[in-house]
This record gives structure tokens, C-alpha cells and sequence, in this order.
């Protein structure tokens, strides 16, 4: 919940960071210095501060409002029970008397305060339920079904939206997430808040969306980086009652409908939790600090005075859109006015072409106007990284070029060896180039009972083992329910100690494949010279299989 900042404090803090720059600014000239770092610094600082009191008076505001409107509607109960009744009238004179010095606070006048007594509402401003009517049938259609957050209060620099829906093929939702977390650092980790909004009603598949982000980023949550939230069903219209427009088919105009109400609803609930707001998807690939790029971007910007609506560090659709929280209002509106009319990144550009540009304007002048607003950063920070849309049989293979090259596997100077496998490999992507580090293994449809077979030639000693499978592309070509085994000799197999469990055929099994397609672990050089190792698979696939990383570790 936001606070009321006295309007004295809000002067005091605004002059006290104009004396800051003037200061900053004479000290410049009189001790001009070649290192201007804590110039940069300093600078973006006080427009960090200046962005956070503009959010601040703005959700100030919003809460007087409701305040204010709270109390009309108290004073009007008090006074209507006082003229019908002379039961406790000193309890409700007392009530009044307390109703003033509150109005008083509230900067209510005597005139305002006296007509909540006879309140009519001849004006009102429109609001949500005006735009989705529906709403007013239920007293939970705007709080979220289910919500996952440990520090509910937590607010940052920064909150990263991420809505995902159910997919008909494979989720990247784990992929993103991982990539998000894993190229930022502890610094930004605790300046920023990750919200997965996960846009459906179907209460078993939230619930396994729930199950999954605890299971692989449980820490994060705990930490508070990292909320997951779902609507309630109640908060969507009858979808089989829209208007078809743009001449595209009911179900495509009930599925970009359903989008609007989903970036409408996850933003309603991130404004108030930071300065910026950053629009994600569920399928992308993050490049490393990308949080402290995006951050001293946008604040320096702002330090400039430049009067930026959108910075773009993606440029493919919603994704990687940065906002000013203090702005969202504005778009949650928008995109509640007009969500079944056009999809999300149109509306987005009408927003621009409203503000800037005339009727009667050619397009390059309104186009050179909405590029004073719609910023947009390269070399690119994410990009798209799927293939089927949420949308059945859409298929969208968009890459942002200006995003560089993602790697799909890693490669590893391996021991010699001799590789085998009755898994047939697609085009190139044999097994045998892949374990010398040329490309990544893509098999065809592994079934019960298929294994790869490593000889090691000579048999060496090894340290460690890792095995990944999937990539970013296709994070669902995974083994699971595999083993990994090792066979050192007849003579000298007895080394490995018993509690490795062991197969008919003398191997043991020292690792297995997670839920995350990845087999890994430590090896002791003394059990002696490995001659074998095995990946036996255990039950078939409805899926191809990548091995992305193959690495076994000697000394």
C-alpha cells in the first residue's frame, strides 16, 4: 500500500535535488576532472529519484481519490442515520466531528465535506467496469484466483512482466525464466521483481505452472525475485459475443482479445511495485546484464530530459518494451478500451500516433514524431526463441537480427573414443560430431531399451561427467527416465563401490537424466580406467532428443 507524501516534503525533496544538480553543476566547471563516472553516476541517481516521487505522486493521488470518495460516502451514511433516527446521536456527532478533521487532511473544503450530506454523483470518472461490464457481477473478478508472493509489499527499480498460457507442443517458460535469472547479477536480482502471470482458469495446469517454478527456482521465490499470479475466470468476457473486426476469423479476434485482457490485468497488478515496467513474453532468451543496461538507458534518458513513452530493447512485438510505471495507467486503459478491436503491438502504435501526430499529417513526419517517444536501443537484449504460437496452428518463426547468434550446445575436448547408437540422427547432427564438440546430437525419437555407447580408446580414468539435453529452441528434446552407466573391466569392475546399483549386464549406474534433461556427477579416478559408458534409455519418447553439452572430465 502507497503512503500520502505531505506536500511540503514533496517541495522540499524537489528543491533539494534542484540545489543538487546546480551544485553538481558548479562543481564541474570549477574542478573539471577527466574520470566522469561518478558524474554519470550522481546524475543518474537524481533521475532515479525524480522517476520514483513522479510514481509516488501519482499513486498518492490515486489513494487520495479513494479516500476521498470513501469518506463523501461515510459522511453521507452518518448524516442520513442522524436525521432518521436520534438513537446514539452523540456517537454520530462524535463520528462527524472526526469526519471533519479527517476531510481536513484530506484537503476536502467546507463546501465539498457539506455535500457528501446529499451526495448524487452528477460526475464520476469512468473506470474499468465501465469498459468491461461484466465485472460488476463479481466482487473477485479483478483479484487475482491464486497468487504466489512472499513478499507481497516488495518494491524495486524494476518489474519484469511474464504472462504464459497453455501450448499445444512445448513450453519455454523454464528456458526464459533461466535465462532471465541466470544473466543477472545478486545486485540487480535484489532491485528487481519477475512476475509470471500465467492466463488461464484451468486450476490443474496453474497448479503444475505453480509446481514447476517452486521446483526449479524455489530460492527466488523465497527471495521474493519472483511472483506468480493467475485471473480469476470471472475477469473475462463472453468471448463467443465479440465483434469480428479487421476481418480476421472469431477465434483469431477471441485469441488477441484475450491477450489485451492479459497485459491489461498483469500490469493493473505491477504498477505500484516499481519505477519501470518491462513487457516479456514466455519464449525468450536474455542476453548477460541486461537489467543494468536497461536501467541506466532509461535513466539517462530521463536524466537528459528527453520526454520518452517506450524504450525498445527488443524489436519484435511486446517483448523487451520498457514503460515509466507512472505511465501504465494510461496504456491499462487503453488497451481496456480497445481490446477487441486490434491486436496489442497495434495499439501500441496507435497510442503514439494519438499523442504526436495530426489527421492531416504524411507518415514520415508522424513516424519521425512517434521516434521522439519510441526509443529504441540496439544491439537488441532478448530474443524470440519459439516456434508455435499460443494461437493453434500458428506458426511464427521471428528472430530479432539484432540480437546476435544463440549458442545450441557447447563444446568439449572429450577423451578418445568410439560412439555408437541405434538412434538415428537428423541430417548432421550425429552423435559422433557431437561428442567432438562440432555440433549438437539431434536423434530421431529414442525408444525403450536404446542406448549410446561410449568406448573409450584407450579406457581412461575420468573425474566428472555431463550430459545436456534440449536447447534453447527446442528445450522439450530432453532424456528423461535415463541412465548414465559406467564398465571399467571384468577384473577390475569390483572397485566401484556398492552402493552404485548395477545391471545384468555388470555396468554401473552412477547418474540419471533430472526433469531438466541434464545427467551429471563426479567420478573417482581410482576405481581405475573406464572402458565403457552407457546412456540407457528407459522408456520411449513422443519427442526427438538434443544432447546439446557432452563433457567427460579427466585429470
Amino acid at each position: 500500500m502507497s503512503f500520502l507524501v505531505p506536500p511540503r516534503l514533496r517541495r522540499f525533496i524537489i528543491l533539494l535535488m534542484t540545489a543538487i544538480c546546480t551544485c553538481l553543476g558548479l562543481f564541474i566547471l570549477v574542478f573539471p576532472t577527466p574520470d566522469l563516472s561518478q558524474e554519470v553516476e550522481l546524475v543518474r541517481q537524481i533521475a532515479d529519484l525524480s522517476i520514483r516521487i513522479q510514481h509516488a505522486e501519482q499513486l498518492n493521488a490515486e489513494r487520495k481519490y479513494q479516500l476521498q470518495t470513501l469518506f463523501q460516502k461515510f459522511s453521507m451514511i452518518s448524516r442520513r442515520i442522524l436525521q432518521q433516527s436520534g438513537q446514539n446521536s452523540a456517537l454520530i456527532l462524535e463520528n462527524l466531528r472526526n469526519e471533519n478533521a479527517l476531510g481536513v487532511r484530506l484537503g476536502l473544503t467546507a463546501e465539498a465535506m457539506l455535500s457528501g450530506a446529499n451526495q448524487t454523483y452528477d460526475l464520476s470518472v469512468p473506470s474499468v467496469h465501465h469498459f468491461l461490464p461484466h465485472l460488476s457481477h463479481s466482487p473477485v473478478s479483478l483479484s487475482p484466483a491464486f497468487k504466489l508472493a512472499k513478499q507481497a509489499n516488495r518494491k524495486v527499480s524494476m518489474v519484469i512482466g511474464i504472462p504464459t498460457v497453455k501450448r499445444t507442443h512445448q513450453s519455454y517458460l523454464q528456458v526464459t525464466l533461466k535465462s532471465v535469472i541466470d544473466n543477472m547479477e545478486e545486485d540487480e536480482m535484489n532491485d528487481c521483481l519477475i512476475i509470471v502471470f500465467v492466463a488461464e482458469t484451468d486450476v490443474e495446469f496453474v497448479a503444475k505452472v505453480v509446481s514447476d517454478i517452486k521446483n526449479d527456482f524455489g530460492v527466488h521465490v523465497d527471495s521474493g525475485l519472483v511472483e506468480v499470479i493467475s485471473p480469476p475466470a470471472e475477469y473475462y468476457p463472453d468471448f463467443s459475443t465479440l465483434r469480428q473486426t479487421l476481418g480476421d476469423d472469431l477465434e483469431r479476434v477471441q485469441w488477441r482479445s484475450k491477450q489485451n485482457l492479459d497485459y491489461a490485468f498483469l500490469m493493473m497488478y505491477a504498477h505500484w511495485r516499481g519505477n519501470f515496467y518491462v513487457q516479456l513474453e514466455d519464449d525468450v532468451l536474455t542476453k548477460p546484464g541486461f537489467f543494468t543496461i536497461m536501467k541506466n538507458f532509461a535513466l539517462d534518458k530521463s536524466a537528459a530530459k528527453d520526454p520518452w513513452f517506450l524504450i525498445d530493447y527488443c524489436q519484435l512485438g511486446f517483448i523487451g518494451k520498457l514503460f515509466k510505471a507512472s505511465d501504465l495507467p494510461m496504456l491499462i486503459q487503453f488497451f481496456l478500451m480497445f481490446y477487441n478491436d486490434k491486436p496489442v503491438d497495434w495499439l501500441l502504435e496507435n497510442v503514439l500516433q494519438t499523442m504526436v501526430c495530426k489527421l492531416d499529417q504524411d507518415y514520415k513526419k508522424c513516424r519521425k514524431e512517434k521516434n521522439k517517444l519510441w526509443l529504441h536501443y540496439k544491439p537488441s537484449l532478448f530474443q524470440h526463441i519459439g516456434t508455435h504460437s499460443s494461437l493453434k496452428g500458428k506458426v511464427q518463426k521471428l528472430k530479432d537480427k539484432q540480437f546476435g547468434k544463440i549458442a545450441m550446445f557447447v563444446p568439449h575436448f572429450n577423451p578418445p573414443a568410439r560412439v555408437q547408437t541405434a538412434i538415428k540422427h537428423y541430417k548432421s547432427y550425429s552423435i559422433t560430431r557431437a561428442y567432438q564438440g562440432e555440433t549438437f546430437y539431434w536423434g530421431l525419437v529414442p525408444q525403450e531399451g536404446d542406448t549410446i555407447l561410449f568406448y573409450l580408446t584407450p579406457p581412461t580414468p575420468l573425474t566428472e561427467f555431463k550430459f545436456i539435453s534440449g536447447n534453447a529452441e527446442h528445450p522439450s528434446d530432453r532424456f528423461l527416465n535415463t541412465d548414465i552407466e559406467i564398465f571399467i573391466s571384468e577384473d577390475e569392475n569390483s572397485r566401484v563401490p556398492g552402493t552404485f546399483s548395477r545391471t545384468s549386464d555388470g555396468y554401473a549406474t552412477v547418474g540419471k537424466f533430472d526433469a531438466n534433461g541434464v545427467a551429471a556427477g563426479k567420478l573417482d579416478p581410482t576405481w581405475g580406467p573406464i572402458s565403457h559408458l552407457r546412456i540407457s534409455i528407459h522408456s520411449s519418447s513422443d519427442n526427438w532428443v538434443i544432447l546439446s553439452e557432452i563433457h567427460l572430465k579427466t585429470d
